[in-house]
């Protein structure tokens, strides 16, 4: 609005209130083409540009914006013709031609809102006011020129910036904004699977909203940008050539325009001369179907491209309405409509052969159509309403003799009706109709070698892209193929993305995960019961290991601790059998029995020790174990304390074996085992031993064991094991040297001296072994260390019994040993 009163006021001067009357200052504008109605619809378009190469012309017929405002005629002479659509009310017209000027564009304006007749009745004395000469206007295309004054409805203008209520309360179009053509552009580079673009846009409010909404969308999508460019059509060419360097030296293969053809031509000719060929560009409405570009010549460069355009309706009777223009219809205009013609060359449009349908610009017309019959039907329902059921204060009616443009906007706002060909019409809070689009692909016609738009298939918002079996896309270089544009491949299986410092998130070097990890966006850690399989790709179940019945070392163990409980079970039944020879019965048979027994015991317990933990195994292994070595140790620290006894014995006056025999040596057995037994309880009713899952010490696999529970407790059933143990060695250590021919303390010493050794040297292998390793370095001390009591205990009995029966008498037994 600061825009149309700064207008107003360089345009109508005032006179002196003594000759109360308003002139106008130039001379007026004639419109283009005009009819009187009872309401007048006024329209703005672009009839002619100013060329880019031709310097002896100054104007060039636009085509195009020609059959847009002959569109608006058609919609009014069929609006007029229709008896249910305002009957009785007659649509005028007055179009005015913009020459792609914004300062033209707003005084045209200027001109249908204020009227161009000079009058000295009309105003006040002061004031070259008058009421609008045209209830609504049908303009502009282009968003800048739009913003230049608000009452219109555009069929051409996509700027997001219009949908702002609040600074254009009055503005509505036909055509979707660009925030919808925004989210269309990004699913495209979506799903193609582009993630590192180019960007270049017209350096105005189209280009500049347009890609902005445009890049906060596809960033969130993960899509980086290499470089952002904006071209104007006066862009110097030292501008233009920096662009092109720019786009010769990117590692971006896709090019995203947002830019009207006018803007972009420049740089596409310096892009056709330095042969930068081979990108794939994807574009805005606003160029990637203008028959100006599309020529062979660009096709060098543009071939492939691939973008948007407005959805395509087709308008009965539209078509003949078109072949029956003729050259007389062009506007005409004593500044430059002959040489106009002269540059067009037309001497008849029927020359065009103009398929409408078929030509992508012309999708517009149908938005000039719309808009046309969204005025239509507003007034339609003005001249309907009823007194005391308006819309307005007091449920009023407008006054149909003097319709004042914001009450047609009332009406405006709730228009929805259905065209002849079956869409429907209405606009949002906004003043935006519906979001509607057709991506199309650059092809080339094999026959002429002429440009080919082909549409490719109907793409509508919020929903999956699909491709049409019946057409085939085409890409760069005349290939079916999709071009890759990354800045980086994508990381193997196994590697994750590690930033390139300085560079976007796009832009990665790819670095192997770590073991028990698997790639994404960046390494994931599997859960502990997980590993990563080989591709590094897939978290998988991890092994589980314990020490099993069937593999090799464990039956190996097996098969010892079943040798080692036979071999006690010989030993017994030797002793049982020959249990009145002197050498069975000279140190207390019963200890040995029951040392044997232990001796089977301890052989069998460490089965516990294999096959998968469970509650009653790991309760069982260590209590066993513990109970078990305490019952041998006690037997043959029993066995040494009667050695010693019964050579004390044999010294005049000593009676000390009263005090050791038979029943005291039980109950020293029972006293010594029995305190194993309190520990042992007191470690089960605390904290006793459990299964686990060990995921800590290996990586790649679970560890299945008996946690200790009390580590404590464990290492004191061990500790009293070793202090009888040392008790037993340091006993039979003193008695090793008394005068007998078969002094057992020497065979005890050796025994607790194998004894001591394996259980010192099993503390730290058993710290250290891993896995099932800890329990079978376990198993191997329990059998090493039983193994060395029955042989070095027992053995040698065994050999006298059964290979030297002469020695087994009580006379040989008694005999000082030769020194």
């Amino acid at each position: 609005w600061k825009m149309l009163v700064l207008t107003l006021t360089l345009l109508f001067i005032p006179l002196k209130a003594e000759n109360p009357a308003c002139r106008l200052h130039a001379k007026p504008d004639v419109p283009q083409h005009s009819k009187n109605g009872d309401i007048i619809i006024g329209g703005i378009f672009s009839f002619h540009i100013t060329p880019l190469k031709t310097k002896n012309l100054r104007h060039i017929v636009n085509i195009k914006e020609f059959l847009f405002a002959q569109t608006m005629i058609f919609a009014t002479e069929e609006i007029n013709n229709n008896p249910d659509l305002l009957p009785n009310v007659s649509l005028g017209y007055k179009i005015y031609d913009d020459c792609r000027s914004m300062s033209l564009a707003i005084r045209r304006a200027m001109s249908l809102l204020n009227g161009q007749e000079e009058s000295n009745s009309s105003f006040s004395s002061n004031s070259c006011e008058k009421p609008s000469s045209v209830n609504a206007i049908i303009g502009l295309s282009d968003s800048s020129a739009t913003k230049g004054h608000t009452v219109s409805i555009s069929y051409y203008a996509t700027c997001a910036c219009l949908s702002d209520k609040k600074e254009f309360p009055t503005f509505f179009r036909t055509i979707p904004s660009d925030y919808y053509q925004s989210k269309a552009l990004a699913q495209i580079v979506k799903y193609f699977g582009w993630t590192w673009i180019g960007a270049i846009r017209t350096d105005r409010d189209y280009g500049n909203i347009g890609m902005a909404t445009f890049l906060d969308i596809v960033q969130q999508e993960g899509v980086c940008v290499e470089y952002s460019e904006a071209i104007v059509r006066a862009t110097p060419r030292e501008k233009i050539l920096k662009i092109v360097d720019v786009i010769k030296r990117s590692t971006s293969k896709v090019v995203v325009v947002f830019a009207s053809y006018v803007d972009l031509e420049f740089l596409i000719q310096e892009l056709l001369t330095q042969k930068v060929f081979g990108l794939q560009w994807v574009g805005s409405e606003g160029w990637i179907s203008n028959e100006y570009l599309a020529i062979p010549e660009n096709y060098k460069v543009l071939g492939g491209a691939i973008g948007c355009v407005i959805n395509n309706d087709i308008i009965p009777g539209l078509q003949e309405f078109f072949q029956n223009i003729s050259p007389s219809d062009i506007p005409d205009d004593s500044n430059y409509n002959q040489t106009a013609r002269a540059a067009t060359g037309l001497k008849d449009l029927r020359q065009l052969n103009i398929q409408y349908a078929d030509v992508p610009e012309l999708r517009i017309t149908s938005n000039v159509y719309k808009a046309m019959y969204a005025i239509a039907h507003s007034l339609h329902k003005i001249y309907e309403c009823q007194e005391g059921q308006g819309p307005f204060e007091n449920k009023t009616c407008a006054n149909k003799t003097k319709i004042e443009p914001w009450q047609l906007i009332q009406y405006m706002k709730n228009v929805n009706f259905t065209t002849k060909y079956g869409e429907k019409v209405y606009f949002d809070e906004n003043g935006d109709p519906i979001a509607r689009y057709d991506l199309v692909n650059w092809q080339l016609s094999k026959e002429d070698q002429n440009k080919d738009f082909i549409t490719l298939f109907y793409l509508k918002l919020n929903t999956v892209i699909k491709i049409l079996p019946s057409f085939t896309l085409r890409f760069p270089q005349f290939t079916s193929k999709v071009l890759k544009s990354v800045c980086s491949e994508s990381c193997h299986p196994g590697t994750r993305k590690a930033i390139q410092k300085g560079k976007p998130v796009c832009c990665f070097d790819c670095l192997p995960c770590a073991e028990g990890e698997i790639n994404s966006v960046d390494c994931i850690k599997c859960n502990l019961e997980y590993k990563a399989n080989e591709k590094r790709d897939k978290c998988i179940l991890k092994e589980t290991e314990f020490l099993s019945f069937g593999e090799i070392m464990g039956i190996l163990l097996v098969i010892f601790s079943l040798l080692g409980t036979c071999m006690t079970i010989a030993v017994a039944l030797v002793f049982f059998l020959y249990r009145d020879t002197p050498i069975v019965r000279a140190n207390n048979s019963e200890l040995s029995f029951l040392l044997l027994l232990s001796l089977a015991l301890c052989f069998l317990c460490s089965l516990t020790f294999i096959g998968q933990p469970s509650d009653w195994s790991c309760m069982l292994r260590h209590t066993a174990f513990g109970i078990t070595f305490v019952m041998c140790i006690s037997c043959v620290l029993g066995k040494t304390i009667v050695v010693l006894m019964a050579f004390r014995a044999t010294l005049p006056g000593n009676n000390i074996m009263k005090w050791f025999g038979p029943a005291q040596q039980r109950l020293s057995v029972f006293s010594l085992s029995f305190i194993q037994i309190l520990i042992c309880a007191l470690w089960l009713i605390v904290s006793p031993p459990f299964p686990n899952r060990n995921m800590k010490h290996y990586k790649d696999r679970i560890i299945l064991e008996c946690d200790l529970g009390s580590v404590a407790v464990f290492y004191a059933v061990l500790g009293y094991i070793g202090l009888l143990s040392s008790m037993c060695f340091l006993l039979s250590f003193l008695a090793r040297k008394l005068p007998d021919n078969f002094n057992e303390a020497k065979y005890i010493t050796f025994s607790m001296l194998i004894f001591c050794a394996v259980w010192v040297t099993f503390i730290p292998a058993y710290i250290s072994s891993p896995g099932k390793y800890t329990v079978a370095v376990e198993i191997f001390a329990i059998l090493a260390s039983s193994f060395g009591l029955l042989f070095c205990i027992f053995f040698p009995k065994c050999h006298i019994i059964l290979l030297k029966p002469e020695n087994n008498t009580k006379k040989h037994l008694m005999g000082k040993m030769v020194s």
